[in-house]
């Protein structure tokens, strides 16, 4: 198992010297975040991110995210050259050494919280969903910022795009995934990369649109839309997790034995009431998971791929990225790293 962390290039505000001090890391999931969604990602670009991650002793061989185009999303006719982009940026990040690709395929938004800063008993703050708030948002009327959402939309843009969506429904949904993937999914295979799904979060519907990297069920659909060894998951236990009707250990043990989890995200979160979490502390007891099973089920399966920890609290008065603070994820990839050691010198 290599144990990476994420890192959003030079605007981060956590230097790749203090990632590279965090005991037991190997490298960094970064991307391209300067270049249209829909454009080729440009290979002088590319070489150098990798250049300033290697520069810090570290590794650049996982990608999060090349984002899909809304167009190839909604299944329109200028698809096929957003796609025919798509597999030439594969071919440049392959060229360049990447090994694994996270993308998703939410429509219009990415995870979604209802609250960023959230104060929780210890007074850290904290990522989290009610489900009551976020039914009373209204993305059309320019309202809210949340992450993830591309602020280039201007108010109008966002109505027409959601107009759009209207018509799409999850069968639709699927439709356009599997020509996305028909496609994408051989060039990876040419070039030997790993394409991996990050499940919806939440993996529910929001403001109506249609959303299908949901559960178990769905995510085995995925796999048999291209069978192909490049066609797999980012198996992300908190998106997953907030559902009590996904049992992420037996997921991983699912997926996993079929060699189908490219990328692992491990975090854990506290569910308080129906569609409504809280993120917290990766410790089993900060949580709805159990963190122990989890990382049990990757040691069980002989996981060898790309793990790291995902959102984090603000502690110690650190202030960032929401989600994204440097203090509880190392303190996060600590705790993975010791339930892995246990694991290992158990099993001997």
């Amino acid at each position: 198992m290599k144990m990476i962390f994420r890192w959003y290039g030079v605007e981060d505000k956590i230097p790749l010297e203090y990632i590279r001090q965090i005991p037991g890391m190997t490298g960094v999931v970064s991307a391209i975040y300067d270049v249209p969604v829909g454009e080729v990602w440009p290979m002088d670009k590319i070489m150098s991110l990798k250049a300033k991650v290697e520069s810090r002793g570290l590794k650049l061989e996982v990608i999060e995210s090349v984002p899909v185009h809304e167009d190839i999303k909604l299944g329109l006719p200028v698809r096929d050259t957003y796609i025919a982009n798509y597999c030439q940026t594969l071919r440049n990040l392959a060229e360049a050494g990447i090994k694994v690709v996270c993308y998703n395929f939410m429509p219009v938004f990415d995870w979604t919280r209802s609250q960023l800063d959230y104060e929780l008993p210890d007074q850290s703050t904290a990522l989290i969903y009610d489900a009551e708030v976020v039914a009373q948002m209204n993305p059309a009327a320019g309202d809210l910022k949340l992450p993830g959402w591309d602020a280039s939309y201007t108010q109008q843009d966002m109505k027409d795009l959601l107009d759009a969506y209207k018509t799409v429904t999850e069968e639709k949904l699927w439709n356009n995934l599997r020509y996305f993937l028909t496609s994408v999914i051989q060039t990876a295979e040419e070039v030997g990369i790993k394409m991996a799904i990050h499940p919806d979060d939440p993996p529910w519907s929001i403001f109506g649109l249609p959303r299908i990297i949901t559960h178990k069920e769905n995510l085995e659909r995925l796999i048999n839309l291209v069978d192909s060894p490049a066609n797999g998951l980012t198996l992300c236990s908190g998106s997953l997790g907030v559902s009590p009707d996904n049992n992420i250990p037996e997921i991983v043990r699912h997926f996993g034995s079929k060699g189908k989890i490219h990328f692992a995200h491990v975090r854990n979160v506290k569910i308080t009431g129906k569609k409504c979490f809280e993120e917290s502390a990766h410790l089993s007891s900060a949580g709805s998971l159990n963190m122990y099973e989890i990382m049990k089920a990757y040691h069980d399966i002989g996981y060898t791929g790309y793990m790291r920890p995902d959102h984090g609290r603000m502690i110690w008065g650190e202030t960032g990225r929401p989600g994204y603070g440097l203090y509880d994820r190392a303190l996060g990839v600590e705790y993975l790293l010791g339930l892995w050691e246990a694991l290992e010198k158990g099993s001997k």
